[in-house]
């Protein structure tokens, strides 16, 4: 006595969308970017070597009107801090 299992190809399941999507080497819509639409970075001038960029919380960024008034007020707060200051090591 055999038994009969049906069609085995109808008993297969179908691959997913994601798996086809993957195979066919095809990214989504939204991560799609068109690289000819690309302008220069119109910040790189400011950054100058070695220098580090900081995210100031809005309380304190309203009370600086410029970067130069931060750097100001930063050395003027760095002048008074004890001699045994330890330097940022260099990245790079």
């Amino acid at each position: 006595m055999s038994i009969d299992y049906g069609n085995a190809r109808t008993m297969k399941r179908n691959e997913s969308p994601k798996r086809l999507r993957k195979t066919q080497g095809e990214m989504r819509v939204e991560y799609r970017f068109d690289y000819a639409k690309t302008r220069p970075n119109r910040f790189a001038d400011r950054m100058k070597n070695g220098a580090v960029a900081v995210i100031l919380d809005p309380d304190v960024a309203a009370v600086f009107g410029s970067s130069k008034e931060v750097n100001t007020f930063l050395r003027s707060v760095i002048a008074t801090l004890p001699v045994r200051v330890h330097k940022r090591a260099k990245v790079g």
